[in-house]
């Protein structure tokens, strides 16, 4: 009961309905990517990836100083079902560049 509560509570936030979405498209990718793409301070998304990963949707990939963010495969059938209905959202997502600014 409780991962379940976790996961239903990770997606009681726009920002991080927006997140998945976004990595599901265009990931994986570096928190800086995602810094410049969402306008966002990188603690502030560093915490929305957190709360995504501890709720069973996002994988980490550390390549030196970097993160990188991806879906977790293999996926439960839930949390596949819950990025299918995201999918099917009409979002506006910000643009993608990739690679990072300062390196």
């Amino acid at each position: 009961m409780e991962i379940f509560l976790q996961t239903i509570g990770a997606l009681n936030d726009e920002t991080r309905i927006k997140l998945l979405r976004f990595i599901d498209q265009h990931g994986p990718v570096c928190v800086c990517e995602l810094e410049v793409a969402f306008g966002m301070i990188q603690s502030r998304i560093s915490r929305h990836l957190k709360i995504l990963k501890d709720a069973g949707f996002l994988r980490v990939e550390r390549q030196g100083r970097w993160a990188y963010y991806a879906i977790r495969s293999p996926l439960d059938k839930f949390r596949k079902n819950v990025l299918k209905e995201i999918s099917y959202l009409e979002i506006e997502l910000p643009e993608f560049s990739k690679g990072c600014a300062n390196g």
